[in-house]
């Protein structure tokens, strides 16, 4: 007999991978499979079809328009800081830029400037066409709060990361049905706060910067990334239920990941992000 769901029952919440890759873009035949497209994640809340939360708006962002039944995009979006990969597709999907579309855009803010403006130095002429407020729709663009605060239903957690090149944020998103973590550019061998591990302690899932090898521990140094190694070690300890390794080098070809995951050893189920992959908190 078919089974039915129990009264009362909402699914929980899904994480649509939209971009897995980091630092450009990698298109060709040798990234088909795992995509090319760098970082961005839609968040559909429990028992709704659609998202209404969007984690960084890398190129992987210009996909969401195909997902989206009603076409305009109705939320917000959260960024983790403001290097090229996780901003440059912003003003590239038409579900956003058009005139029934409604977004709330937060930004980390940076020695007393704010997350607007630090974005209008790289989205505004000459270096671009228009400035943020040239988006069609009915935008705002604000200032991450500190700590925790409340958007579009989840409760949000940020705290201040290490990485390189400008202030960084990891996020904990939480509701009544399960938590997850979103730290996609990370250098944990360089330090971690008690707020920083915070935000991924005994999450259901947390997608983590695995950009490098442990081999490659230099480069992964000097850029101010994780390995899949510590990644691992840091989910683990944590007591993370699953790992999503996110943010693959975009010089990482399909069948360089097959046998990265073929040859994985980890005490908790590793999963290796793929665009177009739906990750459900359990």
């Amino acid at each position: 007999m078919p089974q039915t769901a129990p009264v009362g029952y909402r699914p929980g919440v899904k994480l649509w991978l939209l971009g897995v890759r980091g630092s450009t873009p990698a298109p060709g035949p040798n990234y088909v499979r795992y995509g090319g497209h760098t970082s961005c994640v839609a968040v559909v809340p429990s028992g709704s079809k659609e998202p209404s939360l969007l984690l960084d708006a890398g190129t992987g962002i210009r996909t969401l328009s195909e997902k989206l039944t009603a076409h305009a995009f109705r939320g917000s979006i959260l960024v983790s800081h403001l290097h090229w990969d996780h901003i440059e597709g912003l003003p590239f999907c038409r579900a956003l830029d058009r005139k029934d579309a409604q977004v709330d855009m937060y930004l980390p803010a940076q020695d007393g400037v704010s997350g607007r403006d630090l974005l209008a130095r790289m989205m505004s002429p000459p270096s671009f066409p228009i400035e943020p407020e040239g988006l069609h729709g009915t935008w705002t663009f604000n200032d991450v709060p500190d700590g925790r605060t409340k958007i579009e239903g989840f409760a949000v957690t940020s705290a201040e990361i290490t990485h390189k090149g400008g202030r960084t944020l990891g996020y904990r998103i939480e509701d009544e049905t399960g938590s997850f973590a979103y730290l996609p550019d990370h250098a944990p061998s360089q330090g971690i706060s008690p707020e920083g591990r915070a935000l991924f302690e005994g999450v259901d899932v947390l997608l983590h910067d695995a950009q490098f090898l442990e081999s490659e521990r230099a480069i992964a140094d000097d850029y101010g990334h994780a390995t899949i190694t510590e990644t691992i070690e840091l989910a683990a300890d944590a007591g993370v239920k699953t790992l999503v390794l996110f943010h693959h080098s975009p010089v990482r070809t399909d069948a360089e990941l097959d046998l990265l995951g073929q040859d994985l050893e980890s005490p908790i189920p590793v999963i290796i992000a793929r665009e177009g992959m739906t990750i459900p908190l359990p």
